[in-house]
């Protein structure tokens, strides 16, 4: 005991020095997994890679140097690494069964880093949300709607689902359905359409605008109106052709007939 007592001071300053040693490079490794991150971003930014690759990239990054900054210093506290990797690994197993759905998020997100169905800013629909992509990380990917709400989806439920790609391409379709009564001179229709269309000069010459007779409906017959623009001029476009066909129709004498029902009654006697 007296042996003891007599060692313990020396006993202290060994294991206290390694202790002071493993958080030391905990702290130190910490700000310097971060300066890498921040260095590993500014380079694939200065190098134009695609903004999504290098918030993936940095913050794998991250997670592999923490994790190599938590062993070094639990073997600077004079722990045995060997049997703690162990250790780790059984226990990395039983939370691997435990977490397979976010080890699916981090292989879905993997997947579309690799396939790239859309990058940062595109308007996509993707596990049952549509908006504006701000961020895909390593098990979520973060959407901003057009109600400015943020919306977080885990990786697997995009990639698992539909995806629908409005950027994708640099032009789009504006389909419009227009309905006209049956007294109603179709070539006067279409002339005015074609007028309207040729008024709107956001509308691309090519492909050329389709107007054409679609369906001759319980009320109505129905034309449809189908012009192409811009990507970024899809919803202005429509809007002003909708406001557009509706006032220019009204100055033409054109109905727009709605949905209606004749009754007709009998007298019992």
């Amino acid at each position: 005991m007296n042996e003891f007592m007599e060692n313990l001071p020396a006993m202290a300053t060994q294991y206290g020095m390694k202790v002071l040693a493993g958080v030391a490079i905990l702290v130190i490794g910490r700000m310097l997994a971060g300066l890498a991150r921040s260095i590993i971003q500014k380079a694939m930014t200065r190098a134009k890679v695609d903004e999504t690759l290098v918030k993936f990239t940095s913050s794998v990054s991250y997670v592999a140097l923490m994790a190599l900054v938590v062993v070094s210093a639990i073997s600077a506290m004079g722990i045995p690494t060997t049997s703690f990797v162990a250790v780790l690994g059984a226990a990395g197993l039983a939370v691997g069964l435990a977490l397979q759905g976010s080890l699916g998020n981090f292989a879905s997100g993997v997947l579309m880093i690799i396939f790239k169905p859309f990058k940062v800013g595109d308007f996509v629909e993707a596990g049952g949300v549509a908006g504006v992509i701000e961020e895909i990380g390593i098990f979520n990917t973060e959407l901003k709607t057009g109600d400015n709400k943020k919306v977080i989806i885990p990786n697997g439920a995009v990639t698992g689902g539909n995806i629908t790609n409005y950027s994708a391409n640099d032009t789009r379709r504006v389909d419009l359905v227009v309905g006209v009564g049956y007294g109603d001179d179709l070539d006067k229709v279409k002339k005015t359409l074609q007028e309207i269309l040729a008024g709107e000069s956001r509308i691309l010459p090519e492909p050329e605008p389709t107007i054409g007779v679609a369906e001759l409906a319980d009320s109505s017959v129905n034309l449809v109106v189908r012009p192409w623009v811009n990507t970024a001029d899809y919803w202005p476009v429509k809007f002003a052709l909708t406001e557009e066909i509706k006032k220019r129709f009204d100055k033409e004498g054109i109905s727009i007939p709605f949905p209606q029902q004749d009754v007709h009654m009998h007298q019992v006697s």
